[in-house]
């Protein structure tokens, strides 16, 4: 007979996700007490200490409790699937899925793709989540994330992706920029030219293996984790920039022209994909999405070409197209 209850592992997770029981007590509406019984009787069921107190400063997973904490947000929820699975009929689908999202490429396509989502599975909540490759790795491998959009770069063997798309690496210039009045852009044209750096991983690696690659040595004049930085950079004459991620608008936040070139040279596009834990099990709204994914991104993006963000007219109607999965 199970001596836990689930509902001392909601604690838990709650108390491990927040790294305070006063947090965690707010979260969950419930009183500090409760989670800090709840959390003790835990240790003593188990006989180890899940966490370690800090005065004034809240509460850190010990070894023990975060190998815990990774079964637990898996029983967690295959419990509220279960739950969702015996409410649900074939007019009433219902989930949640713990979705993250490759910083850059976030703010180009989740807007557009998750409005279509919801509209076409209403019943589906999704909690979205935003991070560089690190933290979206280790939230997939941790369970905190159940899928995560990200491009299929330098990807661990105990990830699974689903490839949606492919795109080619362009040259971003200055509206004035001498190199503007060619068509295409070689990689040896731009070896002289001061290179603003996306500096997020594996991004920074991607561009700069381009150059390695063609056995050609980048200046690199200045780097920076924000893409509209990078444009901001390129707007004002500091440099050029290569990029996969391209916003709609061809003007930077302080209202610059900046102006897009294709590479002349022959180079690998980058590869953007929904990636899960291989040991996962796929819940229903977990396939729901994928599949949706799929269908939306071949509707956008067919062809190779720069990672761009649909015009709003082009906006899929998608309603009903997909079946849901068994």
């Amino acid at each position: 007979m199970l001596k836990y209850s689930l509902r001392q592992l909601e604690y838990f997770a709650a108390t491990a996700e927040n790294q305070s029981l006063a947090k965690a007590a707010k979260w969950l509406n419930i009183s500090q007490p409760s989670i800090s019984k709840a959390i003790t009787n835990l240790e003593r069921q188990f006989s180890v200490q899940l966490f370690i107190r800090h005065h004034a400063r809240g509460v850190s997973l010990t070894p023990a409790g975060e190998r815990l904490l990774v079964d637990a947000r898996g029983l967690l929820r295959y419990a509220g699937e279960l739950q969702q699975n015996a409410q649900a009929s074939s007019d009433d689908t219902r989930g949640e899925i713990e979705l993250a999202c490759f910083v850059t490429v976030a703010p180009i396509f989740m807007p557009a793709l998750l409005a279509d989502f919801s509209e076409c599975f209403p019943g589906i909540e999704i909690r979205l989540h935003e991070g560089n490759q690190d933290d979206l790795l280790f939230g997939l491998a941790s369970g905190r994330f159940e899928l995560a959009l990200m491009y299929n770069l330098m990807l661990p063997a105990d990830m699974e992706i689903g490839l949606l798309a492919s795109f080619d690496p362009y040259v971003l210039l200055p509206e004035e920029h001498r190199l503007v009045k060619h068509k295409k852009i070689s990689l040896k044209s731009l070896k002289d030219e001061s290179l603003i750096l996306l500096d997020v991983p594996p991004s920074r690696d991607f561009f700069l293996g381009l150059f390695k690659a063609a056995g050609l040595e980048p200046r690199v004049a200045f780097s920076s984790p924000s893409l509209e930085m990078v444009r901001g950079l390129v707007g004002r004459n500091q440099g050029y920039s290569l990029l996969v991620t391209h916003p709609y608008y061809d003007h930077t936040y302080d209202g610059q022209t900046i102006v897009t070139r294709p590479l002349a040279d022959k180079t690998a596009g980058g590869e953007l994909g929904l990636v899960r834990l291989a040991q996962m099990r796929p819940s229903w709204a977990m396939t729901t999405f994928s599949q949706f994914c799929t269908t939306w991104f071949l509707q956008h993006h067919a062809g190779r070409g720069p990672c761009q963000a649909p015009p709003i007219k082009d906006l899929p109607s998608t309603a009903g197209s997909l079946d849901p999965a068994p």
